[in-house]
């Protein structure tokens, strides 16, 4: 896992089980990450990843993208990159 957050929750919807991420390092579909808001955790792929509604591949420094999540999260939980 990376020692640093590569990104942090801005928004979540519980309905759709969508997480809001902003993002403070690349990320790209594929890849897998970790959720962290104090004692909450899980682990997953990023299956598919969009912005303002755009199906991307990449997502940049900067950039809010949307990911399907498999479990519940929390607005201000840290994302980590796990290796």
């Amino acid at each position: 896992m990376s020692k640093e957050a590569i990104g942090k929750v801005t928004h979540y919807y519980d309905q759709a089980m969508v997480a809001v991420i902003r993002l403070s390092d690349n990320l790209k579909v594929g890849e897998t990450v970790k959720f962290v808001h104090r004692e909450n955790e899980f682990i997953q792929p990023v299956e598919s990843m969009e912005v303002e509604h755009q199906k991307v591949q990449l997502g940049l420094p900067g950039d809010e993208v949307a990911i399907k999540v498999n479990q519940a999260t929390h607005q201000n939980a840290a994302v980590y990159k796990v290796e």
